[in-house]
């Protein structure tokens, strides 16, 4: 598996996209600040949204008023860090795909996506879903713990992408 993505981010490296990437001076320092600028969209909304279901942030807001306004701002967020990353990736693959803060990155993406997701798909048809037991409302707590956990995790995963060696096949 290792020598297949290992395979695969050389070709990559070597294709004429990956070195305009690289050699264009601008290419890499723009898309990462729009990187950078759309992850602090995802976890401002997030956060505002986690401490709201926590009682920290706006406990008089509902919840679905709250996640009908900030959760809207992630998935197109993420949609720009998809494609972002993705460029990123193109321009240095041998950075990310063999390294084990960018998989960490990665997974709990995916899960932390899946959280959210979970806690909006119901209000969309029940603005009351989550408040409509006790067990659904402690639910929604760990989920909104889980959820600031992962996405400070990202972060720091996603910085760490510079510092962690690659592994090595």
């Amino acid at each position: 598996m290792l020598s297949t993505i290992r395979t695969f981010g050389d070709w990559l490296a070597s294709t004429d996209l990956s070195a305009t990437i690289q050699n264009v001076s601008w290419i890499i320092p723009t898309v990462q600040t729009v990187h950078i600028v759309s992850v602090a969209v995802v976890i401002g909304a997030v956060f505002l949204v986690d401490l709201r279901i926590l009682g920290v942030f706006a406990p008089t807001q509902s919840l679905a008023a709250l996640s009908h306004r900030f959760l809207t701002w992630i998935w197109y967020a993420l949609a720009v860090l998809f494609l972002t990353g993705a460029i990123l990736i193109i321009g240095e693959p041998g950075r990310s795909l063999l390294n084990p803060a960018f998989f960490a990155k990665i997974i709990m993406i995916v899960v932390v996506a899946v959280l959210t997701y979970l806690v909006q798909r119901p209000l969309r048809s029940d603005a009351g879903y989550w408040d409509s037991s006790n067990s659904r409302r402690l639910t929604l707590k760990a989920i909104a713990v889980a959820s600031l956990v992962l996405w400070s995790l990202v972060v720091f995963a996603g910085r760490w992408i510079a510092y962690v060696t690659p592994i090595s096949v």
